[in-house]
């Protein structure tokens, strides 16, 4: 333990004098090393160490400057909170990595509330933090992202690195496709996730500095000018709340599994072809059986989220058979005469065909290139997602 501090002592010595002068692959590498030892820690369940790991970490220059890097060329980097700051030149950049280091007695300003609309009409809320907070919760992600990573379940894959919506969609292939596969499933759906995860079990179970955590938490929303407190939910804008969000729900798949195994015996559980496939807070379960789905499955599900402070919504969860198909991340699965087929469920469509048309009712007057320019980032967008 003591090399590894004494390793992060000798790095700062040799650290850069400008934002120009950082060596961003000798950064990514020094970050990666202490990731690693990070994850090994937490797959031996040594939580001593993985504390002391992580504070050497998120001290330590390189990931100080990766964070900065992080929040200054992500989509969000011309996005404002409440104070209106923007890292937008080199010489701000290099002042925040400085300024990352007082670590004691930070506070963190209230959210920006914005709200962007929905497929369905209504609009989704957002909290915008600033960029210095930004930066911060980068920081503290590159602490926690190993060890979210090490205690995943096996079918997670939103907002994870390597995976994508083609994994899942893979997956239920692999878990639907044969004639000898589980024909039921449990298409369910999370009211509010992001807006109603439990303080309390996050502060009891996110495995990072918990007086932050809690500072995050807590920090308020500011919409026309008026402060209101935040007194649950992680808000959807935050860097570390897609990670917050997976740590609340992992242990979805293998806790039912065990669940399972427990209630009727592992032979004849792994013969009802339980899968959990899971994107964020979107997830479908498979089963053999209607009867287990109904009464076994599903109240164990609401009782695992009852206690993260969440709750299925009664009008969007539902079982149903693969004859009849299901949606999920935008595509229709379903059986015809024994075969599985995947194609962009009809809400997707719609919704693809409803933005082409208002590209066009609002372009009548302009050339055909320039019309042709604002419909193929949609077209290829829309394409590529759907190329699998």
């Amino acid at each position: 333990m003591r090399n590894i501090f004494r390793n992060a002592d000798a790095a700062s010595s040799r650290e850069p004098q400008n934002w120009h002068a950082i060596d961003w692959r000798r950064v990514e590498r020094n970050v990666r090393t202490m990731q690693i030892r990070i994850a090994k820690a937490t797959l031996e369940q040594d939580w001593r160490r993985v504390k002391a790991l992580q504070r050497s970490l998120i001290h330590s220059f390189s990931t100080r400057a990766l964070a900065v890097k992080r929040v200054t060329e992500n989509q969000g980097k011309r996005t404002a909170g409440v104070d209106r700051v923007l890292w937008g030149t080199p010489a701000l950049k290099w002042e925040a990595v400085a300024m990352l280091k007082q670590q004691r007695g930070y506070r963190p300003q209230p959210l920006r509330r914005v709200f962007i609309p929905k497929s369905n009409g209504k609009e989704r809320p957002l909290g915008i933090p600033t960029m210095f907070d930004r930066a911060m919760q980068a920081l503290h992600l590159l602490g926690l992202e190993p060890v979210a990573e090490s205690t995943s379940d096996p079918n997670s894959y939103g907002f994870r690195r390597n995976r994508s919506t083609a994994d899942a969609m893979g997956q239920i292939f692999v878990c639907m496709s044969k004639k000898a596969s589980a024909s039921w499933t449990l298409e369910a759906d999370i009211e509010g996730c992001f807006d109603n995860i439990g303080h309390a079990w996050l502060e009891r179970h996110v495995p990072m500095n918990k007086l932050i955590l809690r500072k995050w938490l807590k920090a308020g929303v500011v919409h026309k000018g008026r402060l209101s407190p935040t007194d649950e939910g992680t808000p959807q804008g935050g860097i570390i709340s897609p990670t917050l969000a997976n740590v609340t729900l992992n242990g979805l798949e293998s806790g039912l599994l065990a669940h399972l195994g427990a209630l009727i015996g592992k032979k004849k559980a792994a013969k009802l072809k339980v899968n959990v496939i899971r994107y964020a807070d979107d997830f479908v379960i498979t089963c053999a059986s209607k009867e287990v789905l109904e009464t076994h499955v599903r109240p164990w599900v609401e009782a695992f989220l009852a206690q993260r402070g969440l709750r299925l919504s009664p009008h969007k969860t539902r079982v149903t058979h693969i004859d009849e198909g299901f949606d999920f991340l935008g595509w229709n699965f379903r059986k015809y005469a024994g075969t599985l087929l995947i194609k962009p469920s009809r809400k997707n469509v719609k919704a693809f065909y409803g933005k082409v048309s208002e590209v066009i009712k609002g372009n009548l007057m302009v050339k055909q290139e320039v019309l042709l320019s604002k419909l193929n980032p949609i077209l290829r967008g829309w394409s590529q997602y759907h190329q699998w």
